[in-house]
């Protein structure tokens, strides 16, 4: 039986996103794979190409200047989202994995060697795996990982033996986006900054839910994209430590990231227009910064805490259902979001018919094969919540759940 369609008022989160207007009944649980975006970060864009379309740092006249004051007033708000110690530490991408494979690209033109280890972990998204493994084939380095324990965990007891002066770089997920396991970063980074080996965070998960300060961290490096915090995609941002930019080559070359260019060589711009080479992606940006000031006003901590609840709503319901297995993560250290498979089922058929239902969950691996295996899994299913998620919501999924089991069972 279809669900009664849900009236939305002016006083409803979800009143703010043109998609959940437009489909009032819908359940949209697949913000682990892309959060929507509220109207304010539409109206931002479109306002850039209707009122201030030109290129940036290239034009005085007045389109010029105010395509640059949107760009630049956008890293202004990065900066300051995330607390930077400066703006120039602030680098445009094309999303997280553009920001980790610039990185990883920069490790291997100056850092990475035969000898060198690079050290990642067992629950790590492909976008934090591919450009480590395309770098040590490359230079000769090696790849070593962090463990996942039973309970979903890293199992860090022998972190300080796998950490030596071979370690070249830590990069680590803050978040878990198939577990939903917050990792003890700070913990890590001390212990690799204790023998000088810079760490690399990502936090695509983590920037929409938890409050990120990079100065308290001490992260050298801190990537997410623009998609997971209510912005547009192809958008994104590497930050990174000065004297850690400043060492690393240029990622591409090109217009803006160049200071003087003669036939033969040419010298760089400062940060951190060294690595943002061509025409960029200035709506994206304006929008970026529309979506973290939304994201300011409704409070990171707020939104982190009412999607930490839903999680621990829908597992604690989960767990009353025997033919229901979620993945594990540690209770105390997990939010935003359940994978889970159901018994006898295959987790596309399954989404697919939850589809039909009204529910759009993630279906598949989540960019994440090496942790299934770690589980003896090819896939799961994954609720994974946003700003605009709401308890009842889990209620119909537990209801539809059940419609799908028997209808395919």
């Amino acid at each position: 039986m279809k669900e009664p369609v849900m009236e939305l008022t002016e006083t409803d989160i979800r009143y703010e996103f043109p998609v959940l207007r437009s489909y009032p009944d819908m359940v949209y649980l697949d913000s682990g794979a892309t959060t929507q975006k509220p109207e304010s970060v539409l109206r931002r864009i479109d306002r850039y190409y209707r009122l201030e379309n030109a290129n940036v740092h290239r034009g005085i006249h007045a389109l010029g200047e105010a395509a640059t004051e949107a760009y630049e007033g956008s890293r202004d708000r990065v900066f300051k989202f995330i607390n930077a110690s400066r703006r120039e530490e602030i680098v445009f991408t094309g999303g997280t994995t553009d920001a980790i494979n610039l990185v990883a690209s920069g490790f291997r033109e100056s850092l990475l060697k035969p000898g060198k280890k690079i050290l990642l972990s067992g629950m790590e998204h492909h976008a934090n795996l591919v450009p480590w493994q395309l770098a040590a084939q490359r230079s000769g380095a090696e790849l070593d990982f962090i463990p996942v324990s039973d309970d979903g965990s890293l199992e860090l007891e022998d972190l300080e033996a796998r950490l030596n002066n071979k370690v070249a770089i830590v990069a680590l997920t803050q978040v878990s986006n198939v577990l939903g396991t917050v990792n003890p970063i700070d913990r890590i980074i001390d212990t690799a900054h204790s023998m000088g080996i810079p760490v690399l965070i990502d936090a695509a998960q983590s920037i929409s839910r938890i409050p990120v300060d990079v100065q308290q961290l001490k992260a050298d490096f801190l990537v997410f994209s623009g998609h997971k915090v209510y912005g547009p995609t192809g958008t994104g941002v590497l930050y990174g430590r000065e004297e850690w930019l400043d060492r690393l080559p240029p990622y591409r070359g090109g217009g803006d990231m160049i200071d003087t260019v003669d036939l033969h060589t040419s010298t760089w711009n400062t940060l951190p227009y060294k690595f943002e080479a061509g025409t960029p992606n200035i709506s994206g940006a304006a929008g970026l910064g529309a979506a973290l000031e939304w994201l300011d006003r409704r409070d990171v901590r707020r939104v982190g805490e009412h999607e930490e609840l839903l999680t621990e709503i829908l597992r604690s319901r989960l767990e009353e259902l025997s033919w229901i297995k979620m993945l594990p993560a540690p209770e105390g250290a997990r939010t935003g979001l359940v994978s889970f498979t159901i018994d006898g089922i295959h987790h596309y058929d399954a989404a697919q018919v939850l589809d039909k239902k009204g529910f759009a969950l993630r279906s598949g691996h989540h960019c994440a094969q090496p942790l299934h295996r770690r589980f003896g899994l090819e896939g799961s299913l994954r609720a994974s919540f946003g700003a605009y998620n709401r308890e009842s919501e889990i209620d119909r999924l537990l209801d539809a759940l059940h419609d799908t089991r028997r209808f395919l069972s």
